[in-house]
Formats: C-alpha cells, sequence, structure tokens
C-alpha cells in the first residue's frame, strides 16, 4: 500500500506486531473523527479507539478511549497518579505528538507520552485506532497495543 507509511505504522512493522491498515474516504465536514470511521469501515463504536492528549498536572499525557464515549478527565488523571486533567491545548498536542487533530496515534508520537486506556480495550480480540493520519486506522491485538504504548489499562471512558 503506496502512501500509507506512517510513524504508527513503522512502530508497528519493526516490531514485528501483526496489524491490518484500513484507509477510507475522510470527510472534512465530518464533526467526529473517530465515530466517521467507525461509519466508514462498519465497524462497532466501542472497537474504535480515539486518542486524545490530555493535561496532567501540567505534562502531557495520552488518552485511549472508545469513540463511543468520552473521557472521564479526573479517572485519566488518578490513574496516571495525577491530581487533576484537562484536554491538551490542540497546538500542543500536534507539536509534541508530530500528528495532525484526527490523525494522532497511540504509536508512533515524536516522544513517548505515559498513556491510558480505557479497560473496554480489554473486551476485544482487535481494536482500531488512528493510523497517524485522517483516513487511516490501525487493527491490532488489544494486548499488543497496551504492549506498544505501555499504558495502563483503567476505567477512564463514560
Amino acid at each position: 500500500m503506496t502512501g500509507t507509511g506512517t510513524p504508527a505504522t513503522e512502530v508497528l512493522r519493526a516490531a514485528g506486531v501483526p496489524h491490518t491498515l484500513h484507509a477510507y474516504d475522510h470527510d472534512p465536514r465530518a464533526s467526529s473523527y473517530g465515530l466517521e470511521a467507525a461509519e466508514a469501515l462498519g465497524v462497532d463504536p466501542d472497537r474504535v479507539f480515539k486518542t486524545l492528549m490530555i493535561d496532567v498536572d501540567g505534562t502531557l499525557a495520552v488518552a485511549v478511549v472508545p469513540v463511543s464515549c468520552t473521557v472521564d478527565l479526573k479517572a485519566a488523571a488518578s490513574a496516571l497518579g495525577g491530581k487533576r486533567a484537562s484536554m491538551a491545548d490542540p497546538a500542543a498536542a500536534q507539536r509534541a505528538t508530530g500528528y495532525v487533530l484526527g490523525g494522532i496515534s497511540p504509536l508512533g508520537q515524536k516522544k513517548r507520552h505515559r498513556t491510558v486506556l480505557d479497560e473496554t480495550v480489554e473486551l476485544w480480540d482487535t481494536v482500531l485506532v488512528s493510523g497517524g493520519r485522517r483516513g487511516l486506522d490501525l487493527e491490532l491485538s488489544a494486548l499488543d497495543l497496551i504492549d506498544l504504548t505501555e499504558g495502563i489499562v483503567a476505567g477512564i471512558g463514560r
């Protein structure tokens, strides 16, 4: 697949992790990148996870939750050992990850950030996350996603 190489796909290739690329036509008018992906790919929105950059006590971190829900910032902060969390500034999130909004992947970011994944990730054999650009999702084993992100699994979705 020409043109689909991203830092996220390179991480998977280098680690030898089995995965499937799912490309779809991104509509710039879509109000939710994650729900757009679930609908375009015909996948249960509970199995498609969005990557959100959050600010936990002044440090950027990653929260990964199903596209069908929102992140509980207090629970995410607690899971990461912090006191308070807020959504990261979009420009700061893009600079820190090297990805554009709607294409931020939990894999292959410029710098590794502490990551917390919603506990529902463990309900699925495979999950989908952004592949590092709008219109590209990666399907991989939930366990591989947890391992590659060195993520903490906690109840952070609501």
